[in-house]
């Protein structure tokens, strides 16, 4: 596909991480908590020495292709194709998803001037391990952090934009790791958007306990990302399936389990809870930008607010509605309907994404603009890229 003839901006790149990702700067005393072990002749991830399925392939070595369920996703399956049919050969990984040289390289041949570059495996961590071991959580976020300065920086020849994480199940430990990400140039941080775990239960990122950590982040003035993960909704749907194991999101296939990812209901709540709680409206200069997890959860969530809102306005401090339009971008899937979210809500909050090189993201991530016929060239030009540059209080271009 030829170059785009603006910039392109792209919200949602990952990076496979290394297998010393979490242990290279680990702590000794925690040096049991993160293990790669040999099952079968398969390496696999062992979190306090539980073996986890959750990435069956931990070192990412050998991967399903870019963009190998991207017509299972545009166009359904009416053949009844297997996942495994469906996702088609593997391929060895190479360097450009492991390093930035090469994926800068990479990105010059695809036409994206800048990515965000977001961890793959840290997905697997707070869900395991938060609930338990607090501290542990903490340390094992660190090392990877460190790991990820390391490998990738957190601003790669102001191109590529790493995501280091911030766990906040203990507060004061949450501001250190704050302050040294941004003393080492990051533009946005990963948040979970999930309930906190601690040792006496989970509990909302958006209650006043974590008012502190947010004022920081507003002082800052940094970008909160919040990827989809493994977001804690397993433990809810493990009840209605009969489950009592970890969710396998690439095994554990079912029509309930299909119906609910379409409703997206972990952002939802998570959503409805930094404006229901009144995170958004105590630090209205936050800037939140939820990737990966579509659209499905949007219009629900405004009609939800907006009848909430005329019945009960004592219950809000602001106009739930504006807080979203004002706080929040949002990132549609290419499959969805990006023009008819731009019409329903505008177009300064709405940013492409790829997800390359993941196997249900774009293999050619501009070729995004295909679902875009209708829009301005001004709209193409903020949707690829101008927004995103101000979420993350970027110039407009490189």
């Amino acid at each position: 596909m030829s170059r785009l003839d603006f910039p392109v901006f792209d919200a949602d790149n990952h990076m496979y991480e290394q297998p010393d990702a979490f242990t290279r700067y680990l702590p000794a005393e925690f040096k049991n908590v993160i293990k790669l072990v040999q099952v079968n002749g398969r390496d696999k991830i062992a979190v306090n020495n539980v073996i986890s399925e959750y990435i069956p392939n931990p070192t990412f070595n050998v991967v399903a292709k870019p963009g190998a369920q991207e017509e299972f996703f545009k166009n359904g399956n009416p053949t009844g194709k297997s996942r495994r049919e469906i996702l088609g050969e593997p391929m060895r990984s190479p360097d450009a998803f492991f390093r930035p040289e090469p994926r800068l390289k990479l990105m010059d041949e695809q036409g994206i001037d800048r990515a965000i570059m977001w961890p793959t495996l840290a997905s697997v961590l707070e869900e395991r391990l938060g609930s338990t071991d607090p501290e542990a959580t903490h340390a094992v976020v660190h090392a990877l952090n460190e790991w990820m300065y390391e490998e990738w920086s957190f601003n790669y020849e102001n191109r590529i934009f790493s995501t280091p994480v911030v766990t906040l199940p203990i507060v004061d430990k949450a501001l250190e790791e704050l302050d040294w990400i941004v003393e080492r140039g990051a533009k946005i941080i990963l948040v979970r958007p999930a309930p906190v775990p601690g040792l006496r239960g989970y509990r909302s990122f958006a209650l006043p306990e974590f008012d502190a950590f947010w004022s920081r982040v507003e002082e800052y003035d940094i970008t909160v990302g919040m990827h989809s993960s493994d977001d804690g909704m397993t433990r809810y749907f493990n009840q209605w399936n009969g489950h009592f194991q970890e969710h396998l999101p690439f095994a554990d296939a079912n029509a309930f389990l299909d119906i609910q990812h379409y409703f997206s209901r972990g952002i939802l709540d998570a959503m409805a809870s930094a404006i229901g709680h009144g995170m958004l409206s105590r630090h209205p200069k936050l800037r939140v930008l939820p990737v990966e997890n579509g659209t499905s959860w949007v219009l629900p969530l405004i009609d939800a607010m907006g009848h909430s809102y005329a019945k009960q306005p004592y219950m809000w401090l602001e106009d739930p509605v504006m807080v979203l339009k004002r706080n929040i971008w949002i990132h549609p899937f290419f499959e969805e309907d990006p023009v008819g979210l731009i019409k329903a809500l505008g177009t300064e909050k709405v940013v492409f994404g790829s997800d390359y090189p993941h196997p249900e993201g774009l293999a050619n991530p501009t070729s995004y603009v295909n679902e875009l016929e209708g829009l301005s060239h001004d709209d193409l030009v903020k949707f690829m890229g101008g927004n995103l540059a101000e979420a993350l209080k970027l110039p407009a271009s490189v």
